[in-house]
């Protein structure tokens, strides 16, 4: 495990074509930080494995703005437009999938499940030319594990041996990202000493971390936000 202070540095070794898991809900819970070094650092043609793909000016749309990505693996189009642009043009490669089938692919792939069967799709064009077997008179889909090269994701606090604690929304997607990478690359609100954080408060156990970072200055930006006239 290797701290740094650095975000240049932390993504070391990421190369064009790479595929980057990135952890967050949203906007929540994103690795903001290490995204924008992906922007400055220029790699392109990456698959990236996402929840969604943030908005158009911030998070993931920022490397779609910038033509970086390749593909993306993703639950939904949420509200990037340029998203919707890219993919109705042909210019992006999209494979959606129902958010709990994506979800369980990585988190599969971070235990070291090749693949297993789900209901989700069935009887949908998710299904075309797709493996079913019948389990107790109901039909079953077959899904493929997901792994990355990397994964990013963003925690609120951590310690020097790479244990993470997320907060709130922050636990979806980034836990089981950062076991399904083969690197991993945490920012961090703040970063304490080992021993300093409670060891039933713990989220990742530093065995699935390569690399930590602390960062600040974090915007938090809202997705979508409603007012009550």
């Amino acid at each position: 495990m290797s701290v740094y202070t650095n975000i240049a540095d932390a993504l070391q070794g990421i190369q064009d074509g790479a595929t980057i898991m990135a952890g967050g809900f949203g906007l929540v819970g994103i690795p903001e930080k290490l995204i924008l070094g992906l922007v400055e650092k220029g790699v392109k043609n990456l698959t990236v494995i996402s929840n969604n793909c943030g908005v158009d000016d911030w998070g993931l749309g920022l490397l779609l703005q910038n033509k970086q990505i390749k593909k993306m693996i993703a639950s939904y189009v949420g509200e990037n437009k340029e998203f919707e642009r890219q993919f109705l043009s042909g210019e992006l490669e999209v494979e959606l999938n129902p958010q709990g089938t994506l979800a369980e692919r990585i988190r599969a792939g971070g235990a070291g499940i090749p693949a297993f069967y789900t209901p989700a799709g069935v009887g949908t064009p998710l299904a075309d030319g797709r493996e079913t077997r019948v389990f107790n008179g109901k039909e079953y889909l077959l899904e493929t594990a997901l792994t990355a090269d990397f994964s990013i994701v963003k925690a609120w606090k951590g310690d020097t041996l790479g244990n993470l604690v997320y907060r709130k929304t922050a636990q979806n997607f980034n836990p089981i990202m950062a076991a399904a990478g083969r690197i991993t690359i945490a920012e961090v609100e703040e970063l304490v000493q080992p021993g300093e954080l409670d060891p039933d408060a713990i989220h990742t156990p530093s065995i699935y971390v390569q690399r930590i970072i602390a960062c600040n200055n974090y915007e938090k930006r809202i997705e979508r936000k409603t007012v009550r006239v």
